[in-house]
């Protein structure tokens, strides 16, 4: 056996260490003995998440049971998709991108054009000499719109808003559409009257979100909305998405002959060229048309016979033989 004082001296270590478990459990085995059996623990598995990638904790962090997602910044459910938007050649184009927990964690939220790679903005401020685009921002809110005046055709294409946050970057994307309205005149490329009936011309805008304002015609490039002051003619315009205008000359004259057109302010002009003739010349135009086909079809009656008679003498000589 050994001796009492080895043994005492062997026991008291064992007394030491067993302490320092004992307070090293402590407060798992009290946090234990105080919860139901039914009961969840204090941090869900998505608290843990967010312990795991911010490092771990810490060991002066405190535990806080309102850990929640608006923490990070996150786009709202209807920013998840890619949305569409369209603006008419000209109009103002407003791109929206609706995140949260920007302000608050002090991330920066950017615009890029996809096109080129071209930051446009990150955050308030703006990296681009056009100063049609422009940056909408209320301090506070959630909604960072990207502003497109004057649109063009090349302004078109994919854009992307992007917030960088401590674990990557979350981007959203607006795809820019520019319509370009379109005009045209009902009919061919001419019209024929004759001097006292009417003129009757149809244009047609089509392919604009917004109907225009005004309808413009023109003959031999000067507007007739102002210049001329007759009351024989109308011009009839009906808005819509597919606006109608509608010139009317009663009555038309020889003078009343020339090039017309359309359009309004974000359209390419159509045009049409109206003839105007007196109604004797009209008739001598159908009359010779009429002694001209008469006169190409006695020709190939006249032909027929004889080429008849030939070949019929061909094949009665090749069959004889």
């Amino acid at each position: 056996m050994l001796p009492p004082r080895l043994l005492l001296r062997l026991r008291r270590p064992m007394h030491l260490m067993e302490l320092r478990i004992l307070l090293l459990c402590l407060p798992t085995l009290l946090l234990a003995t105080t919860l139901e059996p039914d009961q969840k623990s204090v941090l869900t598995d998505n608290d843990w998440k967010k312990l795991w990638m911010r490092g771990g904790i810490s060991g002066d962090s405190k535990l806080d049971n309102s850990l929640d997602s608006s923490d990070s910044p996150m786009f709202e459910d209807s920013e998840l998709m890619a949305h569409n938007t369209t603006v008419q050649l000209g109009g103002t184009a407003f791109l929206v991108c609706k995140v949260s927990g920007v302000d608050r964690v002090g991330n920066q939220i950017s615009w890029i054009r996809r096109r080129d790679w071209h930051i446009l903005s990150s955050g308030a401020q703006l990296y681009t000499n056009d100063e049609r685009f422009a940056i909408l921002h209320t301090p506070g809110s959630n909604m960072w719109t990207l502003q497109i005046k004057f649109v063009q055709r090349r302004d078109h294409g994919m854009y992307e808003c992007q917030v960088s946050t401590p674990t990557g970057i979350i981007s959203h994307f607006v795809n820019l559409q520019v319509v370009v309205p379109e005009a045209f005149i009902l009919g061919s490329g001419e019209l024929h009257v004759d001097m006292g009936s009417t003129i009757n011309l149809v244009c047609i805008i089509e392919k604009s979100p917004t109907p225009p304002q005004y309808v413009y015609w023109q003959k031999n490039d000067r507007l007739i909305n102002y210049y001329d002051a007759r009351r024989d003619i109308s011009i009839e315009t009906t808005p819509g998405p597919r606006t109608q205008s509608r010139l009317i000359i009663r009555e038309p004259q020889v003078t009343d002959s020339g090039n017309y057109t359309c359009s309004a302010s974000n359209t390419e002009p159509a045009s049409i060229y109206v003839f105007v003739s007196k109604g004797d010349n009209m008739a001598a135009i159908s009359r010779r048309k009429t002694s001209s086909a008469d006169r190409l079809a006695h020709i190939f009656r006249s032909m027929l016979a004889p080429c008849l008679l030939l070949n019929t003498v061909v094949v009665r000589r090749i069959f004889l033989t």
